[in-house]
């Protein structure tokens, strides 16, 4: 999974995912998680700031919903890779 991308050389991580065209690269899972935490963030700002009135709340539970979310996205998406269901 991840660790691979930091032990395994380039030529042997091609070569282990070449075989399975089903499945993504943990990176992938993890810039697809960056990003759409972020799209989730900036709406969990807009949503906190406009309940509370104060951008120093807001930004406060953006921040925590922000890395809660990231990791639990991942984990999600790599399990979800794991399930033919549906490929």
């Amino acid at each position: 999974m991840i660790v691979d991308q930091f032990v395994l050389s380039k030529k042997e991580i091609k070569t282990r995912y070449v075989s399975d065209k089903k499945s993504e690269r943990p990176m992938r899972s993890v810039a697809k998680a960056v990003s759409w935490r972020v799209i989730g963030t900036l709406d969990t700002l807009l949503i906190s700031y406009l309940l509370t009135g104060k951008v120093a709340i807001a930004a406060s539970i953006a921040s925590i919903d922000f890395i809660t979310k990231m990791f639990l996205y991942f984990f999600h998406e790599r399990l979800w890779n794991r399930i033919n269901w549906g490929k």
